[in-house]
């Protein structure tokens, strides 16, 4: 029967997640012996009035048609108008002699048709030395000759190697003494003495007296919109264990004992002198050398092929020469404008025709009429304070049991409400209802708290 109610029950105390208001781990003021659910406190909402725009003002607009009257009037059909008349222009032929072909002159190595031009460095060679390109006529060359260079033998003395100074040292001198010397020093050993226990027994407090707050067991955990956490707070004794401790008699001590320091004797090295060094000078080494120094420059110049040339000068091989190309033209016949072309404008007059046409004798014109805005009054509830969730004293397992479910029952059926057949098991229908007139009083919901007994005036 047990698992019975707690499988129809389970929806009752199940946490809403739409609910998220802070609620404390345990029931505040609880009382020991009593038990507490976390249920839901709805909303509470107040019933207002309201005046509601159902027809915003506006105008009625009507249209007054606009009048006309027919009319005859002279159209034109054919404006006035201009013709013209064009006259050609007159042209005559003329020959003329036209250049297609510029004169060319060209720097080039030699004066036949199919020599290779000169180069820009070249040509600023020779007119450094004197030779004026600008002037000169063409099928007119230029060479280029030279002076070699020119040398003479002087002797000379040079330093193979320089004086320097050279150090040399002068060792140290020793003598071999005996020295004694500590391989371990002196020290103190620490000698422990340990300590005595004896053997004592002991009541020792393991977990004082105390109220703990446990999960109800009763069916009414399973019911439909219950936060699943019904708590009661339950008494606990004081718990006592009787320990054999281990005691010091005699506590442990230190003792402290000196050791003397170890040495040896080696021998070792004494210095007596230290080491030195000696500066010796080292002469410098000369030889005597011959050598060509440059005693005259080379000379450049550039000669015009034709004049004499004296026996001192060697041609480079390098000859500038002025080639000229004449000019190339051609005989063309064009025709040249002798008059312009003209237009003579003549002028023609309009044409009319008489026709009946509908004539405006008066606009359409436009009456706005004034709509009154309509209203009307609404009632609606108005929310006062949110749902939250709350601890609510419930029913204990202690007194759930069919006597209480069937007054719960017969009170829920004095109410109007339909609960079926009245057999003190709180099954599918019953929790049901039993929500129902939860919400419909706006009692808590979640769990069968007194606040919901005391609205059914159920006393237990």
């Amino acid at each position: 029967m047990r698992r019975n109610y707690s499988t129809l029950l389970l929806g009752l105390l199940l946490p809403l997640s739409t609910i998220h208001a802070e609620v404390s781990l345990v029931p505040p003021n609880a009382k020991a012996g009593e038990c507490y659910a976390k249920v839901v406190i709805p909303a509470k909402y107040k019933t207002v009035e309201e005046k509601v725009l159902v027809q915003e003002a506006s105008e009625k607009i009507s249209i007054i048609p606009a009048k006309y009257e027919w009319v005859n009037e002279k159209v034109e059909v054919a404006p006035q108008s201009k013709k013209l008349i064009s006259t050609p222009a007159h042209y005559r032929k003329v020959t003329e002699n036209i250049e297609i072909k510029p004169s060319m002159r060209i720097w080039k190595t030699s004066l036949k048709h199919n020599a290779p031009p000169v180069s820009k460095e070249i040509l600023v060679a020779a007119k450094i030395k004197g030779v004026d390109l600008k002037s000169t006529t063409p099928q007119t060359c230029f060479k280029e000759y030279f002076t070699p260079q020119k040398f003479k033998t002087i002797t000379e003395n040079i330093v193979t190697q320089p004086q320097r100074e050279k150090i040399q040292i002068i060792p140290a001198k020793y003598e071999t003494v005996e020295k004694s010397i500590e391989i371990k020093p002196a020290y103190k050993k620490t000698v422990t003495i340990p300590a005595t226990y004896e053997y004592k027994e002991e009541k020792v407090l393991v977990e004082k007296a105390k109220t703990v707050w446990k999960k109800g067991v009763n069916p009414a955990q399973k019911l439909n919109g219950a936060t699943g956490e019904i708590m009661c707070l339950i008494k606990i004794p004081a718990k006592y264990k009787t320990l054999k401790k281990k005691v010091v008699k005699t506590p442990a001590s230190v003792k402290v004992i000196e050791v003397p320091a170890e040495t040896t004797k080696i021998k070792v090295k004494k210095l007596i002198v230290e080491a030195s060094t000696k500066t010796v000078t080292i002469p410098a080494k000369i030889k005597t050398i011959e050598k060509k120094v440059l005693d005259t420059k080379p000379e450049f110049s550039w000669i015009k092929v034709g004049n004499n040339v004296e026996k001192k000068w060697i041609y480079t091989g390098h000859q500038i020469c002025l080639t000229e190309t004449p000019a190339q033209h051609i005989k063309v016949t064009k025709s040249i404008l002798d008059s312009n072309a003209s237009v003579k404008e003549i002028t023609t007059e309009p044409k009319y025709k008489v026709v009946k046409v509908k004539k405006l004798v008066e606009e359409a014109k436009e009456v706005k009429t004034p709509i009154e805005a309509q209203y009307k009054m609404l009632t609606k509830k108005e929310k006062i304070s949110d749902s939250h969730q709350s601890w609510e004293r419930i029913l204990c397992q202690t007194n759930m049991n069919k006597e209480v479910i069937k007054k719960i029952q017969y009170a829920l059926k004095e109410k109007g409400y339909n609960i079926g057949k009245v057999d003190g098991v709180l099954g599918r229908g019953t929790r049901q209802i039993l929500d129902k007139y939860q919400r419909d009083n706006s009692l808590a919901t979640g769990g069968i708290t007194y606040e919901t007994l005391n609205a059914l005036k159920i006393e237990l």
